[in-house]
């Protein structure tokens, strides 16, 4: 039963919505009960990475902005007055109770660039054996694509890929997913079509996301192995409960048995794809089972990709089935689709069925 498992290595990821206003106006008494309860788990051999939101709430309400600023520079100058004001916040609670705790900010290029990739997994490694808490949060005052299209949800499952994480919970101001009775749903084994269409997306101000990409985040640990809960950050010990039993509130989503490796984890969800193949039916089923990809069976290639970029392969259909890491430039490949090269364009070792 996952729910009595030993989860020492948490990711916890804290919606804005719980200690952010309307106004933006900040819940500090919200804010020093989660850096306590984090603090009793350290002591009890834990370790735990926060990945919080609210750098771009706050600095809206610093710089009294009413409504999320839609020009850019204005949501990089909010983020970048937002996150100084949230890490004093953090950084003194934690120092009231003798924990460190440190700031990384990150941004997809991070998780694109392979090695990027793993020396930021070296120092989140590092911070927890130092016994520190690791606060992250999106680069928000420099990168265009998380403004414009990311959430902490997200960042939060490849946060937990990228750290090996037990477990991740994902604290917001709802209990959890609801059915169409509005009753919590305790435990879900399978992120399915219908489970999604329960989802509904945030109309906060102050927050991007909801409900919607909760889910997604819930189905990139769970596919790598990593259960994750989403619960009420306004219930009492919350963390400290589920840390103890992760059935114990919220809804659960069951992990699967199978675990992919570090690198094909990283493939599959870690990065941002940077082109598209589309192949036909007999190099899909060469790929199904298990072998590489050879030029004779390419379609068609899209996008912007060189070696060693992550590429989405497709079928006919333009239906993502498998992900890979490429050989070849975009250019190169379209010289020699649906010939027969002598080398594979992607390797099996280099390839992920979703």
């Amino acid at each position: 039963m996952q729910s009595q498992k030993n989860y020492k290595r948490i990711v916890v990821k804290i919606g804005s919505s719980l200690f952010c206003s309307k106004a933006g106006k900040l819940d500090t008494a919200m804010l020093s009960n989660i850096a306590g309860q984090v603090s009793s788990l350290l002591k009890e051999g834990k370790e735990i990475v926060l990945v919080s939101s609210g750098a771009i709430a706050l600095g809206m309400s610093v710089l009294k902005l009413t409504d999320r600023p839609k020009e850019l520079s204005f949501l990089q100058a909010a983020a970048a007055v937002g996150q100084n004001e949230l890490m004093d916040v953090y950084r003194d609670f934690f120092k009231e109770r003798g924990i460190n705790c440190a700031q990384l900010l990150l941004t997809w290029e991070d998780f694109s660039d392979r090695k990027r990739y793993l020396n930021a997994k070296n120092t989140l490694n590092t911070l927890l054996k130092l016994n520190s808490v690791p606060i992250i949060n999106e680069n928000d005052t420099v990168s265009t694509d998380e403004i414009k299209f990311g959430d902490n949800d997200r960042l939060s499952a490849l946060v937990s890929i990228l750290v090996g994480a037990d477990l991740l919970i994902i604290l917001s101001d709802v209990e959890g997913l609801w059915d169409e009775n509005k009753k919590i749903i305790r435990v879900v084994d399978k992120i399915t079509g219908t489970v999604k269409s329960l989802a509904s997306a945030s109309k906060k101000k102050t927050s991007v996301g909801g409900m919607v990409t909760k889910l997604e985040a819930a189905a990139v640990v769970v596919n790598s192995g990593i259960p994750c809960v989403i619960a009420s950050g306004h219930k009492k010990d919350v963390i400290k409960l589920l840390a103890e039993d992760i059935g114990s509130n919220g809804t659960l989503f069951l992990s699967g048995d199978k675990m992919l490796g570090a690198k094909k984890r990283w493939i599959a969800f870690g990065t941002k794809s940077k082109g598209k193949i589309i192949v036909d039916d007999g190099a899909k089923r060469a790929l199904l089972n298990k072998n590489s990809l050879l030029s004779v069976g390419i379609v068609s290639c899209s996008g912007n990709f060189s070696s060693g970029d992550v590429v989405s392969i497709c079928n006919n259909d333009d239906v993502e089935f498998a992900r890979g890491k490429t050989g070849l430039t975009v250019r190169e490949l379209e010289k020699i689709k649906g010939t027969r090269f002598t080398k594979e364009i992607i390797h099996r070792d280099n390839i992920v069925i979703l």
